[in-house]
Formats: C-alpha cells, sequence, structure tokens
C-alpha cells in the first residue's frame, strides 16, 4: 500500500478488485463456465445492457430477478462500474453480459469476476460474419468483433438460444421451462426479423443509406440490406474527425440523400455539423428520426423491450427513407396468454 494513502480512504470498488484478482489467483475458474445453482429462488442475474437484461427476463421468468445495471440512454462504451455495480455483481448468483468489449470501461471487472462467478458473454457465444467498418475506428477497434450482434434481430436470437443454454446447465431443474420461453420468444424475433426484411426491401434501392453517429449498425446494414455509413467507429470513443465528416457531406451531396438519423445515447454535434455542411452547399438534410444504438427505451415502455427498440428502428428507418406501405404501429408483435 502506498504510505501516503491511508487504509480507510480506500475504495468499496478497489477492495473488491483486489480481492477478486488475489481469488481469481489462487483458484481460477474459467469465464462463463456454469456451476450448478443451489441457493434460494428467485436466481439473482446482474445484467449489464438492456438487450442482454431483456433476453435474461424473457427466459428466465419467475425462476430469474433480474438486476440491470445500464439504463435508457446510457453509453455503454464510456461507462464507468460505480460501487453499487461492484455491490450488485459481488450479490449476484450469476452475470450475463454483452461482451465483445461493449462495456469497455467495465470489462476488466467483468473478466475478473468471470474468474470467480458464473459469467456468461452472450454476444461472444453467437457466430458473426465479418463485416468491414463504415466509420472512422479507434485502434481498440481492431482488436475485436463488432459488439452491437443485437441489430440484426436473427443473430440476436442466437444470443438468445446461448442464454437459454447456460441457464439451463447452470440450472437444470427448471431447464424445460427456459426452453419453453425461448422457443416463443425465438418465433417472435423470426416475425419481427421478417418484417424488416419486408420494410427494407420496400425502400427505393438508391435511397438504401443508412448515416448514423457511431457505427452500431453495421450488422443491421447486412441482414437488411442497406449501405450503413458513420461518422464514429464502433466505439463512441473513438472521435469524429473533420475528414470523415467532409468525406460524408460529399456523399449526402452527389446521393441526394435526404435524412440521416441521431441516436438515443449518442450526443448529437458530429450529426448536426453533417446537415450544416451538407446545408452549406446546397443540400437539404433532415434527421430522419432518433434510434436506439447502445441503449433501449425507457423501463416500462415499449421501446424499453428489445422486440419494442428493434421494431421502432426498423419502422422509423423505414419510413425516413421513403418505404411503401409502413405499418401506422409498426410491429407490435401479438400479447400472449
Amino acid at each position: 500500500m502506498d504510505a501516503g494513502i491511508p487504509w480507510f480512504r480506500l475504495t468499496f470498488t478497489s477492495f473488491a478488485l483486489a480481492y477478486l484478482l488475489a481469488l481469481g489467483c489462487s483458484s481460477p475458474v474459467q469465464r462463463g463456465a456454469e456451476l450448478n445453482f443451489s441457493g434460494q429462488y428467485p436466481i439473482r442475474a446482474t445484467v449489464t445492457v438492456g438487450m442482454v437484461a431483456d433476453l435474461v427476463r424473457q427466459i428466465g421468468g419467475d425462476q430469474v430477478q433480474v438486476t440491470q445495471l445500464l439504463g435508457s440512454g446510457i453509453d455503454p462504451h464510456l461507462y464507468k462500474p460505480t460501487r453499487d455495480d461492484i455491490q450488485a455483481i459481488l450479490a449476484a448468483d450469476v452475470v450475463f453480459y454483452n461482451g465483445l468489449m461493449l462495456e469497455g470501461k467495465m470489462a476488466e471487472t467483468l473478466q475478473r469476476f468471470g474468474k470467480t462467478k458464473p459469467t456468461c458473454a452472450v454476444a461472444e457465444l453467437v457466430g458473426l460474419p465479418a463485416i468491414p467498418s463504415s466509420g472512422e475506428p479507434a485502434p481498440q477497434d481492431l482488436q475485436h468483433a463488432d459488439p452491437h450482434v443485437w441489430m440484426d434481430v436473427s443473430l440476436w436470437s442466437e444470443a438468445a438460444q446461448a442464454v437459454n443454454a447456460y441457464l439451463s446447465r447452470y440450472d437444470p431443474q427448471h431447464a424445460e421451462a427456459y426452453a419453453s420461453r425461448t422457443a416463443q420468444l425465438r418465433q417472435q424475433l423470426a416475425e419481427l426479423h421478417g418484417y424488416g426484411q419486408r420494410l427494407m426491401s420496400s425502400i427505393p434501392r438508391e435511397r438504401r443509406v443508412l448515416i448514423t453517429s457511431h457505427d452500431a449498425f453495421r450488422y443491421f446494414g447486412h441482414a437488411y440490406g442497406l449501405e450503413v455509413q458513420a461518422i464514429q467507429g464502433i466505439s463512441t470513443e473513438s472521435e469524429a474527425g473533420l475528414q470523415r465528416i467532409n468525406q460524408l457531406v460529399d456523399l449526402l451531396v452527389d446521393r441526394q440523400v435526404a435524412a440521416v438519423f441521431v441516436e438515443s445515447s449518442v450526443p448529437q454535434e458530429s450529426i448536426t455539423a453533417l446537415l450544416e455542411g451538407a446545408q452549406s452547399r446546397g443540400q437539404q438534410v433532415r434527421i430522419g428520426g432518433e434510434l436506439y444504438s447502445d441503449a433501449m427505451g425507457l423501463a416500462g415502455t415499449y421501446t424499453g423491450t428489445y422486440i419494442g427498440m428493434m421494431d421502432h428502428n426498423l419502422t422509423t428507418i423505414a419510413r425516413a427513407l421513403g418505404a411503401k406501405d409502413v405499418p401506422t404501429e409498426g410491429f407490435r408483435p401479438p400479447v400472449s396468454n
């Protein structure tokens, strides 16, 4: 210990991380390894982002109680874990997170916990296509796959199956219930995926260009047939360079793009710069709507669910880019009994 820092000024987080590091060195358990649940129900699951939390809620049902760390409008790339977050992870029976460095500043913490506690990095269990970057990548973007797996509903259906498999191994007593809920959820996701494909295919081909603040929609474009362009890379830690903004202004003007999109968890300054640049060259470009990229809508609302979030994104993009016959109410699957 540094002689200049009294022991009582060390934070709870420092104690927790030091404890985990020491424990991990003495008796490591592989990250994501399953240990059979032997406590009292409901299982206490601490989850990072809303998209993963929604999967765990849907599949876990009454057997699992979810504590979600990052709420609406919070950027996981930049989020730093608090003392309450560490306490919630310590109190959990099992931890779920996205992985692939989405939770950038929490990644080391989560990996350390994974040595001593059942932990599942959901997106790292999905087979991912290799898609070139459409933004200006930061150095850290090149070290791992794009973490925004949920933007392709069919890939997120695979993530649902991964959560099901993990919970079933961890709690085999309720494996049948987990499997049943997963099958029902995956059916809804298949319908949503088909809805998205139909909508996007009705956009005039020359208008199928999606421009956003950061490169969160790469899987979306691959799945639904849109060219995706972004100002920043897959992490919002990368900065919006003037050269990249000028490139996109050229694209807006040359291809007569009518709409660009802001994101609920990303500041709008870079998009504003695009609009001003296009306007200075005589091209009027509007904001086509606000999309949910790294965070869902408010808890308790339709867009506070994964299906609601993606329904909103698909429907908003389709309307702004000129799709034909977009349903007034969007997708909205029937409520199951």
